[in-house]
């Protein structure tokens, strides 16, 4: 599998600060547009992370005070700033910062794994060199799921026999940078009664492929995130699709991005379907659809 190495696709990154001045970044297709702040409306109850509602073209947005939500000091004047509308997981959200930099244009095998001993508070989901300046990339997913968890869905009560069984019959590989929406992704697997395997690159997800394979427990399902450090799920998907012993996996997409937008991409790099983040039931479907295809292919 020596072309994992050679793999990698472009992508842009907003470039923002907030008090400390240090540069973070979000991915581009991640923004729906950046405005100035605008009046706010505090909510009784709201989350103390919550700055307040704003009013945007007659519809109510939340806006993240991302300083306090990331444990940054507050920005130096509280009114100020500008707010980066995102548009992700099916929601959007305003998030608060000191200032937007610049747009810049590098390729996936640039944004690197964070350091080792981040820990599990960290907010970043990689870093990457900016003319020689280091961009932590922010993980806004578990920004996100600290402050509004998306509600409990169960799904498992809808499984006929038929399909519990071919669910149990299938050996699933999730693989996610983020730490919040692996566990979202697993958590929904138990629900159905399913132990998967999990990786948190595409590098740790070949080395689980390479030693599982020829076992009862060699993968046949993966379900991959796309926006990923070093190689991202498009690049992993074309791999997968170049090595004989894998081309044959059943690979599912799942992108805290725009499904839609994404769809023809995936479809090019190979993969067999793509979900937008995150519901338990949709996922669920998605997975008896799998189960079922792979059923089909191994009689």
């Amino acid at each position: 599998m020596a072309s994992q190495n050679a793999r990698a696709d472009s992508l842009s990154l907003l470039l923002f600060t907030l008090r400390s001045g240090k540069l973070m970044a979000i991915n581009l297709l991640k923004v729906s547009e950046i405005i100035p702040c605008p009046p706010l409306t505090k909510l009784p109850e709201s989350h103390p992370h919550v700055k307040g509602v704003a009013t945007l073209r007659g519809n109510s947005l939340s806006v993240i005070d991302l300083s306090r939500a990331i444990g940054e000091r507050p920005l130096a004047d509280p009114d100020g700033g500008c707010l980066i509308v995102t548009d992700i997981s099916r929601s959007k959200q305003g998030l608060h910062v000191q200032a937007v930099s610049k747009i810049v244009h590098c390729l996936s095998t640039d944004i690197k794994p964070p350091p080792y001993g981040s820990g599990s508070k960290s907010f970043i989901t990689g870093v990457t060199r900016v003319d020689n300046t280091l961009v932590q990339v922010l993980d806004i997913e578990k920004v996100i799921h600290g402050i509004a968890p998306p509600p409990h869905e169960v799904a498992s009560s809808e499984l006929n026999a038929e399909d519990a069984a071919v669910l149990a019959a299938t050996n699933i590989l999730v693989v996610d940078d983020s730490q919040v929406a692996l566990q979202q992704s697993v958590h929904t697997l138990r629900n159905l009664g399913i132990e998967c395997h999990t990786a948190r690159s595409a590098k740790d997800a070949i080395n689980t492929l390479l030693e599982l394979q020829g076992t009862e427990r060699e993968i046949n399902v993966v379900v991959s995130d796309i926006e990923m450090s070093e190689m991202d799920g498009y690049a992993f998907t074309r791999t997968l699709r170049e090595t004989p012993d894998f081309q044959h996996l059943y690979v599912l997409l799942h992108t805290s991005l725009d499904s839609a937008m994404n769809s023809d991409k995936a479809k090019d790099a190979g993969a067999n379907a793509v979900l937008t983040k995150f519901s338990s039931p949709e996922l669920t479907d998605c997975l008896i659809v799998a189960a079922r295809t792979v059923a089909f292919e191994e009689r």
